[in-house]
């Protein structure tokens, strides 16, 4: 009765009294169902309501919005309509039974019970609802005992898991997703289902699929979701250029370490500081290269040269093989991956002006990002070598803050441009303007002139002088 209580206290805002009157107007029933009641006993804000209506939820939703004073969206095609009210999103949605065609994540939908709406849910911790009627309003409906699931930490089915993976394969990954964000176990029949309907990922839309990944980047520990889509055989349908970095070989003794695991570590430990999808994105795919660039060299021994090149080019493949747009997005994660040696070369060579000059170039504004990435790198078991490089990955931080101040490389823009060469010798576009600006730009980058403009024109007119140009009057400028 406490937890009632609590409850009905919770759901003593505006917009369940709206919807509990507007429905006993109607003659219908209406339940809080899902996520909300989920976050409720999880103790989590939740900004999202699904209103699930044993009865017309589009006439629901027209009453309510017109009682609140606020607009509602109809979608017919889907039965749905949403309202936002005091910063929240309400949907409204008739109770549903369906039924699945074996080609198709897309049910043939009947109206339902509540109940029926309740087996059709994906696991009995989103099978919950809170009763808006008002000789029990807030009561807990729980047919499947989701609040003892909840309180064991456990991702469960509300039906037999093969049917329920069956029917819409996708609950498959989004099993997956909710384990990692949540931290909990999926039961072990469960698991074993997924296995084994686990080709059923063939009649996914590859956008779906790349939602519930995302979401499983963003977790807290984004490591644990990709080691169970592997552990359930979905990760090589999913990323297959993943999967080719597991495993040990070895040669002579000599081994290299397992690249998964590495992977999967620096993916955590870009989480833990608090890097963004996109830079998460480029942890998870940063050695993505080394499968093919792996070789074994008598007398050194593994060798995964070159892999960061490679793996910069294998970008654009996997975004687009997992229907991920080919944006300015993509673009960072290619250069995060391409670029994410560069600063391991400077802590274990001399640290020169000029190779910061060319990394604060390269990176420009996200050279912090690439810090980030490279810190996350380092996962040697070896605490006196892990000591070592974050000292050297200091010091390299302490002298990119040294040149930038001196020489204003990052996002650096060469003084000389090719209208000017152009116009100052009177020639159209050519070999020879980018030959130039080119030499200007190198010059500076190796620190042989300061990067500012009288010294950029002097280099030019020298660089000009030499490949034969001369400088024309006003009249014969082009």
């Amino acid at each position: 009765m406490e937890e009632v209580l609590d409850v009905q206290k919770y759901l003593g805002r505006t917009i369940f009294h709206a919807v509990r009157d507007q429905a006993e107007k109607l003659g219908i029933r209406a339940f809080v169902i899902g996520g909300f009641v989920r976050d409720f006993f999880l103790h989590r804000d939740s900004n999202d309501i699904d209103i699930v209506v044993e009865g017309d939820g589009l006439e629901l939703a027209k009453a309510v919005g017109k009682t609140l004073k606020c607009r509602v969206a109809v979608f017919k095609n889907f039965g749905t309509a949403q309202l936002r009210f005091d910063g929240t999103e309400i949907e409204f949605v008739g109770a549903r039974r369906e039924s699945y065609r074996g080609n198709s994540r897309k049910p043939v939908v009947e109206s339902g019970t509540l109940q029926e709406d309740q087996d059709r849910r994906d696991f009995t911790i989103n099978a919950m609802a809170f009763s808006l009627q008002r000789d029990n309003y807030g009561e807990l409906v729980d047919p499947f005992n989701g609040i003892m699931d909840l309180n064991m930490g456990l991702i469960r089915t509300p039906l037999d898991p093969d049917r329920t993976y069956r029917d819409d394969p996708l609950r498959m990954i989004r099993a997956v997703r909710f384990a990692t964000q949540l931290d909990f176990e999926i039961v072990p029949e469960s698991l074993e289902s997924i296995r084994s309907n686990r080709e059923r990922l063939s009649i996914l839309s590859m956008e779906r699929i790349s939602d519930e990944l995302n979401k499983i980047l963003l977790s807290p520990k984004p490591s644990r979701g990709f080691e169970l889509l592997d552990s359930c055989g979905l990760l090589d349908y999913i990323l297959p250029s993943l999967t080719a970095l597991k495993g040990v070989e070895s040669i002579e003794g000599i081994t290299h370490k397992n690249n998964f695991t590495h992977t999967l570590k620096v993916l955590d430990n870009v989480a833990d500081s608090g890097g963004d999808l996109w830079l998460r994105w480029a942890a998870l795919l940063h050695d993505v290269g080394k499968a093919s660039a792996k070789k074994f060299e008598k007398g050194v021994g593994w060798t995964f040269y070159g892999h960061d090149i490679i793996g910069g080019k294998m970008v654009p493949g996997i975004f687009r093989h997992l229907k991920m747009p080919l944006n300015d997005k993509m673009k960072y994660v290619q250069k995060m991956v391409s670029l994410h040696m560069r600063p391991i070369s400077l802590v274990t060579d001399e640290v020169t002006d000029s190779a910061v000059r060319r990394l604060l170039f390269d990176a420009g504004d996200d050279v912090d990002d690439l810090m980030i990435l490279c810190r996350a790198d380092i996962t040697s078991k070896d605490d006196k070598k892990v000591d070592r490089y974050r000292k050297n990955y200091e010091h390299v931080c302490e002298k990119m803050a040294e040149v930038e101040a001196r020489d204003a490389i990052r996002n650096f823009k060469n003084p000389i441009t090719g209208e000017m060469v152009m116009d100052e010798y009177g020639i159209g576009p050519c070999n020879t303007i980018g030959e130039i600006k080119e030499y200007v730009k190198n010059a500076i980058l190796d620190g042989r002139i300061p990067n500012d403009y009288e010294s950029a024109r002097k280099l030019m007119e020298e660089k000009a002088a030499e490949l034969g140009l001369k400088r024309v009057s006003g009249s014969e400028k082009v």
